[in-house]
């Protein structure tokens, strides 16, 4: 199994390499498309097979529809989240993305 900082060091080489990240809308008529342009990663301090990751992403594309009419382009956002190692499943023992933050 991958640990903490083999997955770490793979995700911040894959955030390097990816240009755009894009988000579907909440309204899932549209999306917004973000570039990347800081994060970071933290490994829970009592949980080793648990990362957070903080991103700051700036708005570069809205396309279709969307709820929220004052967002614009050049718009920076956070995201807040985490990976866990599954423990069921398809997940079991694989690097999954948090459900709930």
């Amino acid at each position: 199994m991958e640990t903490s900082d083999q997955f770490i060091a793979r995700k911040d080489a894959q955030f390097k390499k990816t240009a755009l990240k894009p988000l579907k809308d909440v309204t899932r008529k549209g999306t917004h498309e973000f570039k990347r342009e800081a994060w970071t990663f933290m490994v829970q301090y009592n949980i080793k097979t648990k990362v957070f990751s903080i991103e700051r992403l700036r708005r570069v594309a809205i396309n279709g529809e969307t709820m929220h009419r004052e967002l614009k382009i050049g718009d920076i956002e956070y995201r807040i989240g985490y990976w866990i190692v599954g423990q069921i499943g398809r997940a079991k023992d694989r690097w999954t993305w948090g459900q709930f933050c």
